[in-house]
């Protein structure tokens, strides 16, 4: 059974993330989705005293809230498995680490926007945050993507230490998930007319590595990634960008520089994160 995790907080940008995924499982049998909502333990007024309602009264409340938009999930996709979970606690981050392990959830499905400052701080750095976490791949759904089947999916790698950098198997489960076809894409501005024999070397390891998968591999000489990567999208026909994070790396912190960032917050097609 596969398992779609879909954090909602009824916001606009998670509500698009949630009627893409339900499309994206439409028609699989095997699969389900979890529409999940976190609110706090205790409630306070604007000026911090505390309110009357009572935790059994937000539960019931959140718990029609996401019932409403189950409804409106099924009314989009009959067929889809659907199911719903309201929890309490201070912290989305941590909550969502602790259910993805006890229930071996297989994908988080998340939005991001960046409207606003305000919404970039918010439901940017919660998706990110979760992303740094490393739990399971997580697929950033841009706040306006409309869906529609992936079909193909680039892996942005940088060529170096493949073996010991790339998380092949969440990667392979990824693809198995989408029966997708993969497009490895490396981004350099070193690039000259020839590919070195490192780089040659490194993608002979790629294509082992994923040799059940058949991927081609693209060069790109430019020096603005995320240009690079959107533009190769449009070409290429691109349906969802995987990205892997790295630790004490070139690509360390990924997230948290300027040119990927600009990626998960601009990217018209989904990003799916996945740690080595």
């Amino acid at each position: 059974m596969k398992k779609f995790l879909v954090p909602t907080d009824f916001s606009d940008t998670s509500k698009n993330a949630a009627r893409f995924a339900v499309q994206a499982v439409a028609n699989d049998q095997d699969a389900t989705i979890i529409l999940y909502n976190l609110h706090d333990l205790v409630a306070a007024g604007s000026d911090g005293s505390l309110l009357t309602e009572t935790e059994n009264d937000r539960m019931i409340v959140l718990t029609e809230a996401l019932n409403n938009l189950k409804a409106e999930l099924i009314a989009l996709a009959p067929q889809a498995k659907i199911e719903i979970v309201a929890e309490a606690g201070s912290s989305l981050v941590d909550n969502l680490d602790r259910y993805v392990r006890h229930h071996g959830i297989d994908l988080v499905v998340m939005g991001i926007t960046g409207a606003t400052r305000l919404e970039q701080i918010f439901m940017g750095s919660n998706t990110l945050n979760l992303v740094d976490k490393g739990i399971c791949p997580v697929m950033i759904i841009p706040p306006d993507a409309t869906y529609h089947p992936i079909k193909n999916i680039a892996l942005a790698s940088d060529l170096k230490e493949v073996e010991t950098t790339t998380p092949v198997a969440p990667i392979k489960a990824v693809l198995k998930l989408f029966n997708a076809s993969l497009h490895v894409v490396n981004v350099d501005s070193e690039h000259y007319v020839d590919i070195t024999d490192e780089y040659k070397a490194e993608r002979v390891k790629l294509e082992k590595m994923f040799s059940g998968y058949n991927p081609e591999f693209y060069f790109i000489r430019q020096y603005d990634f995320q240009e690079a990567i959107s533009q190769f999208s449009i070409d290429r026909a691109i349906d969802a960008i995987v990205i892997v994070p790295k630790r004490n790396s070139f690509l360390s912190g990924l997230f948290k520089t300027s040119h990927t960032k600009r990626l998960a917050y601009h990217s018209h097609i989904p990003i799916v994160a996945i740690h080595e």
